[in-house]
């Protein structure tokens, strides 16, 4: 009889460490990008243990690399000398073509690099999806919450009637 082998990071598959809740609010996301972190061994334990905020972070490209802003990922309570900074910036991985694109994108349009949240994937790996985002004005914002109340209503009445 075969023996099921256990995958030890099966219950982390596309386990949300941080959300960004405001960043759709905030801003009109136009495409998402997914990169890697590069993290040190304190950083990701904290992100496991689901010690993380992206609120206030932002994306920029420095010298042909994405970096991560802003991010604060918690000290581990159980580190030692060695553990990390939490606002430090962090590297992300993407391709050369990716971060050209990005880097046009912010250059020519004034458009954000948004963090939206940051993810595990089946193998145990930390990604984090980016957004391009262009901030939404007050009149945008107003405009949405019309059409979110409208919505609303409009299922409350289908589900009264039938």
């Amino acid at each position: 009889m075969a023996s099921k082998k256990k995958n030890k990071n099966a219950g982390l598959a596309n386990r949300i460490a941080a959300d960004n809740r405001k960043a759709r609010h905030l801003y009109s996301i136009e495409a998402e990008y997914e990169a890697g972190l590069v993290l040190t061994g304190t950083e990701i334990k904290s992100l496991r243990a689901g010690q993380c905020n992206i609120a206030e972070s932002y994306a920029e490209v420095r010298g042909g690399e994405v970096w991560l802003v802003n991010a604060n990922i918690t000290e581990f309570s159980h580190g030692n000398i060695f553990n990390h900074q939490p606002r430090r910036p962090r590297k992300l991985l993407l391709h050369k073509r990716e971060i050209s694109r990005l880097h046009g994108a912010v250059q020519r349009d004034g458009i954000t690099l948004v963090p939206m949240r940051i993810y595990f994937t089946a193998k145990g790996r930390a990604k984090i999806m980016l957004g391009l985002g262009k901030g939404k004005k007050l009149h945008d914002k107003r405009q949405d919450a019309k059409l979110r109340d409208w919505n609303r209503q409009k299922a409350r009445v289908m589900k009264e009637h039938g």
